[in-house]
């Protein structure tokens, strides 16, 4: 079957919820494929219930890369993400097999199809100076700040967007640049002898039916110990609300609940809206790849359409 196989290498995204590591593990059942990881949450070890990483069974079925690859105090980037995926989908095609790159990190799918410009790395005191002024000021003053600052950036984020006003705060005093400007340079190309990956988006038809989904979905994951496992990683005493892998949406709620912040029913709808809040970043994202084919992630038949596309690149 591998002779038939698409020339291009496949991507597979989707808001949160939409079932892309459900199709995707249905395609391995018919195509000769190994699953890449697009997805910045599922590069932690220890951080299993919240991210919804797939379980030992299945990855003993199909073979997943770029999973429990760094430990929650470690840092993982977009740029990083593209060198690694590259060199992935070259040892995966040398198998004769699929690359399937399957997730909802839109960051990390366009470093890799359209290159990544360079951005500043993390500052850790300046982070900590800002998170200070946030817990006495309000995430809502930072992006006044921002605003002032980088209003073209302001614009996209809402007020209560920590992480990533944080961010764009970090970069202008970094760089003395906001950070609109330095996207809208031409960022590094990739190769251009690589095609393009096949870019597939699951998107629902309708909001409501995906927005009850994530309610179910964080549902499950309080049920399965979600509270326990950040527990556990609070007691490590190596983590704390500044790293990025404790900003994850979900881990942030909860971990907040443990502060004694927010009673059991608050996390829950903090957890449910920012959820909600990543899903309508994710399908802003979506919507500005013109080249992409879309599937309603909501269809019973989407497995059989998304295969029928294969088909036609094959």
């Amino acid at each position: 079957m591998s002779d038939r196989l698409p020339p291009r290498d496949v991507l597979l995204l989707g808001p949160t919820a939409s079932g892309k590591s459900a199709l995707a593990m249905a395609i391995a059942q018919r195509l000769p494929v190994e699953i890449i990881s697009v997805d910045s949450a599922l590069v932690y070890r220890e951080m299993d219930i919240g991210t919804a990483k797939p379980d030992a069974a299945e990855r003993a079925r199909v073979p997943h890369h770029l999973i429990d690859i760094i430990d929650p105090t470690d840092a993982y980037s977009a740029a990083r993400f593209a060198l690694d995926a590259a060199r992935l989908i070259a040892a995966i095609r040398r198998r004769g097999r699929l690359p399937l790159l399957v997730g909802g990190t839109m960051l990390y799918a366009r470093a890799l199809t359209q290159g990544m410009h360079a951005l500043p790395p993390a500052d850790p005191e300046l982070r900590a100076r800002l998170d200070a002024e946030a817990a006495r000021l309000g995430w809502p003053a930072l992006h006044a700040r921002l605003a002032r600052l980088d209003p073209a950036t302001a614009a996209r984020l809402e007020p209560a967007d920590g992480q990533r006003i944080q961010r764009a705060l970090e970069v202008i005093e970094t760089t003395g640049t906001p950070l609109s400007a330095l996207l809208s340079a031409p960022a590094p190309a990739p190769d251009p002898g690589t095609p393009r990956p096949l870019t597939i988006a699951l998107e629902p038809s309708d909001r409501a039916a995906l927005h009850a989904r994530i309610e179910r979905r964080f549902d499950e994951m309080l049920a399965q110990g979600l509270l326990d496992e950040v527990a556990r990683l609070r007691a490590r005493g190596d983590l704390d609300l500044a790293l990025p892998s404790m900003r994850c949406v979900g881990y942030r709620q909860v971990w907040e609940h443990l502060d004694g912040r927010y009673d059991l029913a608050q996390t829950r709808a903090r957890g449910i809206a920012a959820t909600r809040q990543l899903a309508k970043r994710q399908l802003t994202w979506l919507r500005a790849m013109p080249d992409r084919h879309r599937i309603d992630c909501l269809a019973g038949d989407a497995l059989d359409q998304v295969l029928r596309l294969l088909r036609e690149h094959a």
